[in-house]
């Protein structure tokens, strides 16, 4: 069975980075460099010295000497169709999709590392007492409910550093009001005004978790204060947030009032004029995209109605005493149960508002009408992306040219796996949507296209759409296959020797570890060019060209310069195909991984 294991990588100014070189890897370091250019036995010598008195030492570890060359810049000036999007999946989960903790620290975790495109499912909050309050203020219940889990054997250790946390934190006080509307068409709507209390603290706000699972929650607040936080701290670039909206109209209002004041500033003004080109990402450095579907004004109306009638029945059944028994038990039954069916609103007008360039629609049709709107994102499904592209592949690809699509994985990865990025990103998808909460072959394919960009990366030539407006604009037939050149790889690596690999994380023993290489090349299949069915339906696997090494043993291993030949593979497209290295070892019958992905094309000469 395949697990990850944890290595700790030191910071650039630790002198522990690299202590020495072992006898081997001066072995092949001199003949290397000897190939090239002769070391004198200075040069030479110098390489046993300490890193700290080591140029040379020095000169690898600096990211001069990295196997990878660096990015080129990257053009920032085409519609934001014209880009895949480094993107999370449920972001909020610090594990598992059924029973894992919620965290602010998973956003913050994922900005950090680069992701551009962010998912929160929002949910009705309910109005705390005052027993909940003090609940709620417990050690216990922020080690629950805003960090990632941890076994209760451990978490008596772990220091209280997020003591500052709460649901109540950020409540305001004094009442909140309602959004204007946008809209034309919806300004004869009357919304619900937020519902507030006199005690400020037990207002009901919106919650995120994942819905009908045993997921812990953290308020919708919390997230998008961390949102402000972090979102551009390492890049300028447009961040998109995907809401997924369970949430009555009434607590929609509240989430509307939270991301005005949260992101003032970030979010993205109103067109002066009707989109018919998607701006760039270069236009909209430091901007928050909210993504949301696009609001009924019919369904929007009766969906206040409901609203409203429902809370209005709360209310009274929340004022009975005991006194009133002339009441019916079977109207007091009923009530109850009407508020228990309560069906999940629409989208409000105020909220959809702020989907600016991104308004979700539902997919019904690669060729309904609102699969021209300009503004819209189709979100579907890994296993329903695959059927599409069985039944209208140049379709498919002709669509994802000009407009915005997002792919998720299937509801049934219960483990937090991941699909394979890349076939999704040869389909033309911006925005292919993964779980971060596991380090996987899918995670390590997304970090190679994303590596050393600041998360948007510019796609081939011949998946890029046309500048000109989209009333002008029709599907083409032009496909996959021809929309750019394929090229036939020959590839070949040498694989020398290592040192200091770690051992598993609470092993000691040398003896039983039997450390091996494994590269394998994640390139386009004939079918993904043809339309046939794919294999595996865009599941993660090895790559259809694989290499293996010998089984070594200890920490310190000689593979004796073993090559990895990969030799007239043909249909490469360099910015999509992907070399993934693995180490691998066997200790006491386990096996256990530790690796990384590069872009083909994207190594040093």
């Amino acid at each position: 069975m395949a697990t990850p294991i944890m290595v700790s990588v030191p910071s650039p100014n630790e002198s522990s980075t690299l202590q020495r070189l072992s006898p081997t890897i001066l072995s092949y370091m001199e003949t290397i460099c000897s190939g090239k250019r002769p070391l004198s036995p200075s040069q030479f010598a110098e390489l046993a010295q300490p890193p700290y008195d080591n140029k040379f030492l020095k000169y690898m570890s600096s990211p001069s000497s990295n196997a990878s060359a660096p990015t080129p810049p990257i053009d920032l000036n085409y519609p934001i169709s014209n880009y895949f999007v480094n993107s999370s999946h449920n972001t909020y989960l610090t594990g598992n999709q059924l029973y894992s903790q919620s965290s602010t620290d998973a956003y913050r975790n994922v900005l950090l590392r680069g992701c551009r495109c962010i998912e929160i499912d929002v949910w009705d909050g309910e109005p705390k007492s005052d027993s909940d309050e003090a609940e709620s203020r417990s050690n216990e219940e922020k080690k629950h409910r805003f960090r990632p889990h941890i076994p209760d054997s451990l978490s008596s250790r772990v220091p209280e550093s997020i003591s500052s946390h709460g649901p109540f934190k950020h409540f305001r006080k004094g009442s909140a009001t309602t959004p204007p509307i946008a809209t034309d068409a919806t300004e004869d709507l009357v919304m619900p005004a937020p519902w507030t209390s006199t005690s400020t603290a037990t207002r009901a706000e919106p919650r995120v978790l994942h819905g009908h699972t045993l997921t812990k929650e953290v308020p919708f607040r919390d997230v998008c204060m961390v949102i402000r936080d972090v979102a551009f701290v390492n890049s300028e670039l447009p961040v998109i947030v995907s809401l997924e909206v369970h949430a009555s109209a009434e607590q929609q209002e509240i989430m509307v009032e939270i991301m005005r004041s949260a992101w003032k500033g970030l979010l993205v003004p109103l067109p002066t004029s009707e989109c018919t080109i998607l701006p760039s990402p270069d236009s909209l450095r430091r901007k928050i995209l909210v993504k949301v579907k696009a609001a009924d004004p019919k369904k929007a109306a009766a969906a206040v109605s409901r609203d409203n009638n429902t809370t209005s029945s709360a209310y009274h059944c929340q004022s009975k005493t005991a006194s009133s028994s002339s009441t019916s038990e079977n109207e007091d039954t009923a009530t109850s149960n009407d508020l228990k069916k309560k069906k999940k609103s629409s989208i409000t007008p105020s909220l959809s508002a702020l989907g600016i360039y991104t308004r979700a629609y539902h997919f019904s049709s690669l060729r309904a009408p609102e699969a021209t709107i300009p503004t819209h994102v189709f979100a579907i499904s890994e296993k329903k992306l695959m059927e599409i592209h069985s039944s209208s592949g140049p379709t498919l690809f002709s669509h994802n040219r000009n407009f915005l699509m997002r792919a998720y994985p299937s509801g049934m990865r219960i483990r937090s796996d991941n699909l394979d990025p890349s076939v999704f990103w040869r389909k033309g998808v911006q925005l292919v949507a993964l779980n971060w909460q596991r380090f996987d072959e899918g995670i390590m394919l997304n970090e190679a296209m994303f590596t050393g960009s600041a998360g948007w990366v510019l796609k081939p030539k011949g998946y890029r759409g046309e500048h000109i407006p989209s009333s002008n604009r029709g599907l083409s037939t032009e496909s996959q296959a021809n929309a750019i050149a394929h090229k036939t790889l020959n590839l070949s690596i040498e694989v020398f020797a290592a040192q200091d690999i770690p051992l598993p994380i609470g092993d000691t023993r040398f003896e039983g570890f039997h450390p091996y290489v494994k590269c394998e090349l994640h390139v386009e299949k004939p079918a993904e060019r043809t339309g046939a069915p794919i294999e595996e339906g865009g599941k993660t696997k090895e790559g259809e060209y694989k290499w293996r090494s010998r089984t070594m043993k200890g920490t310190e291993v000689d593979f004796g310069g073993e090559k990895v030949e990969f030799k007239d593979i043909p249909g490469v497209v360099d910015e999509l195909s992907f070399l993934r290295y693995v180490l691998l070892y066997l200790s006491r019958l386990r096996c256990a991984l530790s690796g990384f992905a590069e872009k083909e094309g994207g190594r040093r000469d």
